[in-house]
Order: structure tokens, then C-alpha cells, then sequence
């Protein structure tokens, strides 16, 4: 059942996650992210944490390279 695995794969991250690492590859601050999507800067780092535990890496940069080698996040 490889489509379940892929389809599992792809909805790893919530749309507001997904919608906050499109954010930081531009190269914005925690601060512009969060005025960006009109939320805390604590909530942005939640996000980000969250995904980083979702994806089983160990800080952003690793989170955006398995996000754009799992096709989720395009730069």
C-alpha cells in the first residue's frame, strides 16, 4: 500500500506549519513570520518545533532540507 505511505507522508505537517517553513525559507526572522501570518512569535517557534519533532530532525535547517527532499517545500 505505497499510496497510504506517501499520502501519510505528504500531511506530516499542519497547513500553518507548512505555511511558517515557506515563510523562513525566504529568510525571515522568527519576529517577520510571525507578523507575516498575524501570530505570536511564540506560536511561530511552536510551529517549528512541532515539525521539527514530526520529521525526527534535530533543528530548522535539517527540518527544510527533509521538507524539500519530501517535496512539501519548494525554495
Amino acid at each position: 500500500m505505497n499510496n497510504s505511505n506517501e499520502y501519510k507522508q505528504n500531511k506530516i505537517l499542519t497547513k500553518r506549519e507548512k505555511e511558517v517553513f515557506e515563510i523562513l525559507v525566504q529568510d525571515k526572522t522568527t519576529k517577520e513570520i510571525a507578523e507575516q501570518l498575524f501570530i505570536s512569535e511564540k506560536t511561530v517557534r511552536n510551529h517549528i518545533s512541532n515539525a521539527i519533532q514530526k520529521l525526527g530532525v534535530k533543528g530548522r535547517s535539517q527540518a527544510v532540507i527533509e521538507l524539500i527532499r519530501m517535496g512539501e517545500l519548494k525554495l
